[in-house]
């Protein structure tokens, strides 16, 4: 079996084990989607839908975050980690689409890593789930299991981006990129992967990289199982 043919199964039975997957930070506009994805730098999704709705009551747009009070802003984040950083980020970020469009996410990838804080895959998270814009976001989980299933022999983001698109039609980039992060959250982990409960057991070369006996394999799943 290619290359091309291997993803397009995997991408299939991902389909068939997460027919909900999607992206998993809770938001109502573009701007509530771009801040959230900063916020979830070096953090978890659930951490941070843990703070947006506070977050988000106070300063629902980028009008209202452009003038906040920076004390306040760190103290409804600090949860989620580098809160000052993050702070300073979404901040400026919001003084930035204020300055320079009208107040609205922009949506280019050009325009959007020009803003602080918004690199390649906040960007793309952005334009794939706010927009519809086909993009492919490279974050940890992609990473990992792209390089499991062969597709890249890279660690760096823009190496997995061209080799993933490489294989999809940009119209299946976004759905292709939710199911991988899902399947690395839930059954493909960076330390002990799942393995034996794997969906796509027979198509990894990668198999037994982690627990390979079914049963002890089952209890290594996070919700939803696969």
């Amino acid at each position: 079996m290619d290359e091309r043919a291997q993803a397009a199964e995997v991408n299939l039975l991902l389909a068939a084990t997460y027919p909900d997957a999607d992206c998993e930070l809770d938001f109502a506009t573009p701007f509530q989607l771009l801040v959230a994805t900063v916020l979830s730098a070096q953090s978890t999704d659930r951490r941070v839908n843990g703070v947006t709705p506070e977050l988000f009551r106070h300063y629902p747009d980028s009008q209202a975050l452009a003038g906040a009070d920076v004390d306040d802003v760190e103290r409804i984040i600090g949860p989620v980690g580098f809160f000052r950083n993050k702070t300073a980020a979404i901040i400026g970020l919001s003084r930035a689409l204020v300055d320079e469009h009208d107040g609205e996410v922009p949506t280019t990838l050009a325009d959007l890593v020009k803003l602080p804080g918004v690199g390649r895959k906040t960007a793309n998270v952005v334009l794939g789930n706010a927009f519809g814009i086909p993009g492919v976001t490279a974050d940890t989980h992609l990473i990992r299991v792209a390089n499991r299933l062969g597709w890249v022999a890279s660690t760096k983001p823009d190496d997995v981006e061209r080799a993933v698109g490489d294989l999809f039609e940009p119209s299946e980039w976004v759905m292709v990129c939710h199911r991988v992060i899902w399947h690395g959250r839930r059954c493909c982990h960076a330390r002990r992967p799942a393995c034996g409960a794997c969906a796509l057991s027979q198509l990894c070369p990668s198999f037994g990289t982690g627990e390979t006996d079914p049963e002890v394999a089952a209890t290594l799943l996070r919700e939803p199982r696969a």
